[in-house]
């Protein structure tokens, strides 16, 4: 559901139209005016398992195997970073969220946008060589939770591999940004609604790729391809189909028996949509999983279970695919809690002995500190306020759970909410501090179960209630006292003793990914609209500069003739704003923008425009009846992306036009603003449905009026 204000789109459409970088105040080449890179890559195995010695450069999304978004680079230290400026950036012309992380390979910078618009630039100057769009279906939109996004990209040889919203894996020529082959990782006609969002990783000539959708109903999934011709080489299901078919492997038949009812009716999710790792020393992938379909473990699997392998990290054999172990973070997932977090990888003195070992911050709130070959949990303790379960049994491994986080239809209290204490913004692990460093979130959500609800694909099929009645009533008194408890930190941890080292507070949920450097800098993103670098030993605040927008991406550091440079995609959306409870950031905000930096820089952003006024909303008319089965609606298919009680989002709906009221029923049912990503829905709501989703969305608007 999306605003149909003509002036705001008529404007947003001159600025997507209007790609340009600028350098030092002056402006560089348009999307009409490029010219392909000069000098071809060739991007090896050796040269990829080289990355770590390699601080130029910055070859894949974790800048090397072990992802610890960690640069050797030290010309931009804390000494000096206080001379740190605008270098050139990019106008990415949109207005969703940009969560890539950007490549530098042989001086030249790759960036993916939303709708996987690809773009490859001079890393010194930014002078735009070539535009790439795979014109993505808008209707695809829908299918992915939280925006469109791309959370980065690929390079292999002479190639630049991208995973589109739609499913394809296609690999550009470096040099041209002409296509050379494209193959599909789902059937674009599947009657799944799957999606991709993350990034593909190459591991030794090969493409691992994940999807998204468990929010919709799909089975989980994560495939190899030939990184030279785009053949499948494997396939590994995260979750167990329809036993009357036959297992796939012996996996997938022990996964099983962790399942009751029919489950496989919608999918079961488990969903890899972000974190893939991999360890060369070892031959094998780590993939997190993410949550269930339903959400609510009583809809999807009557009876309990842990229903393997939902929010998990499984290691699978790099060369065949095939099982070697996994480790269940939450069994029996209800809560939105997903595994898909950085999976990072570290050497570490643990009780007088060195381990290879996994570290991983979920969305459950606890840090792991995982043996990767065996996948052993070593330690875990919460690094956010946590009451689901008390602590993390470590002869057993499993939590130890709090029985009435277990919600049934009395709303319930819990927390961390499904915003997660640490959700996909990627983590950083400095070898020179011994610290990871990730933005941490206390959010404290109510969960009750609808009793009423019927699973139906292609919708948001969480099973959650309290909607309407005394439920109600007691959710909207405990959904107040969650408000008042939400705190977000930069936080600093430190994994062996298992406790924060120091932590930075900030203002709300959204703060992005994180940068560690040699120059005892972390560089992250924050919702107050800025870039911020901190001391990474005590977390002092050394500089920060005021960037119009909330960069939720990764930020990464490189060196070019003998100057260094900090990249980041600021474009605030996604997850972040769909959980923004004020408006400021999510209404008043520039366009997405890659922002570069170094030394000395003198670029200026151009003003920002002044937010339009809040429009006032139409009386309510419609019965009490008639709004509260809306809000049931709602939630189960508008609040993926329009935020819960219509707050936040993609497009806060409590703040539409008059026009976009009087053509609510043409946009939701037909369809008419495809084009922005909001696809009809005539095949899932009735014209009375859409009538109650509007007065819903009217009571809320009259609520909330003029905040």
């Amino acid at each position: 559901m999306t605003n149909a204000n003509g002036a705001v789109w008529a404007a947003l459409a001159v600025l997507a139209a209007a790609s340009s970088v600028h350098a030092q105040g002056v402006s560089g080449a348009s999307a009409s005016d490029v010219r392909g890179a000069t000098r071809v890559p060739d991007v090896t195995a050796e040269r990829l398992l080289e990355a770590a010695s390699n601080g130029a450069e910055w070859l894949m999304d974790g800048r090397t195997y072990s992802a610890q978004r960690f640069s050797p680079l030290d010309l931009i230290h804390e000494d000096n970073v206080g001379d740190l400026g605008l270098a050139w950036y990019h106008d990415l012309g949109t207005l969703r969220g940009v969560e890539a992380t950007p490549l530098v390979v042989d001086g030249v910078l790759y960036n993916i946008s939303a709708w996987n618009v690809t773009y490859a630039h001079d890393a010194r100057t930014g002078e735009l060589l070539w535009k790439y769009d795979p014109e993505v279906p808008r209707r695809w939109g829908r299918y992915a939770c939280c925006e469109p996004v791309s959370r980065g990209l690929a390079a292999w040889r002479d190639s630049i591999v991208i995973a589109t919203l739609d499913g394809r894996l296609i690999s550009l020529d470096a040099k041209t940004g002409e296509p050379r082959w494209s193959v599909r990782t789902f059937d674009e006609d599947t009657e799944w609604p799957y999606s991709i969002t993350g990034a593909p990783r190459v591991f030794d000539g090969r493409i691992v790729v994940g999807n998204g959708g468990a929010d919709f109903g799909v089975r989980g999934f994560v495939s190899a391809y030939d990184a030279d011709d785009g053949s499948l080489l494997w396939k590994f299901y995260l979750v167990p189909g329809n036993p009357a078919d036959g297992f796939e492997n012996d996996a997938m038949e022990m996964a099983a028996k962790t399942w009751n009812g029919e489950w496989w009716k919608l999918g079961g999710g488990g969903t890899a949509w972000d974190s893939i790792a991999y360890d060369p020393e070892l031959g094998l992938v780590y993939v997190g999983t993410g949550n269930g379909s339903p959400l609510v473990r009583h809809f999807r699997s009557p009876g309990g279970g842990d229903n393997l392998f939902l929010c998990s990290i499984v290691a699978l054999d790099a060369d065949t695919g095939e099982y070697r172990w996994h480790y269940q973070e939450t069994p029996g997932e209800e809560w939105d809690y997903t595994c898909t977090q950085s999976i990072v990888q570290a050497e570490l003195k643990i009780d007088g002995r060195e381990r290879r070992v996994l570290l991983h911050a979920p969305k459950n709130g606890f840090f792991y500190v995982l043996d990767r070959e065996t996948g052993e949990v070593i330690s875990a303790e919460n690094f956010v306020p946590v009451n689901w379960a008390s602590r993390i049994d470590l002869t057993t491994g499993r939590p130890v759970e709090n029985p009435e986080a277990r919600y049934g239809t009395d709303p319930v209290l819990v927390t961390p909410g499904p915003g997660g204490g640490h959700n996909w913004f990627p983590m950083a692990f400095s070898p020179l501090t011994g610290l990871a460093y990730f933005p941490t979130y206390e959010q404290w959500f109510v969960f009750a179960r609808d009793e009423t609800f019927t699973p139906v694909r292609f919708r948001s099929n969480s099973g959650w209630g309290g909607y309407s009645g005394d439920a109600l009533t007691k959710r909207i008194e405990l959904q107040q006292t969650a408000a008042e408890r939400e705190r977000a930190w930069l936080t600093a941890w430190d994994p062996v003793a298992q406790e924060a080292a120091w932590k930075v507070p900030l203002p709300r949920h959204g703060n992005g990914g994180v940068l560690a450097t040699a120059g005892n800098l972390v560089i992250e993103g924050t919702t107050k609209q800025t870039l911020s670098i901190f001391r990474a030993t005590d977390g002092e605040l050394l500089w920060e500069m005021p960037v119009q927008t909330s960069p939720v991406a990764g930020p990464i550091t490189y060196l070019v003739d003998g100057e260094q440079y900090v990249a980041v995609n600021a474009g605030f959306g996604g997850g972040a704003a769909q959980v923004e409870r004020g408006i400021g950031i999510a209404r008043n905000r520039a366009e997405a923008r890659l922002l570069v930096f170094k030394l000395g820089g003198a670029a200026e952003l151009p003003p920002l425009p002044e937010a339009p006024p809040v429009p006032e909303p139409p009386p309510l008319r419609a019965g009490e009846d008639s709004v509260q089965r809306g809000a049931q609606i709602y939630a189960q298919t508008c609040a993926q992306c329009h935020g819960p009680l219509a707050v936040g989002g993609v497009k806060d709906l409590r703040h539409m036009s008059r026009e976009a009221h009087a053509a609510f029923n043409e946009i939701v049912l037909d369809g008419t603003l495809e084009e922005r990503g909001m696809a009809g829905f005539a095949n899932l709501l009735s014209e009375q449905d859409v009538e109650d989703v509007h007065a819903y969305v009217i009571a809320r608007a009259n609520e909330d009026w003029g905040r």
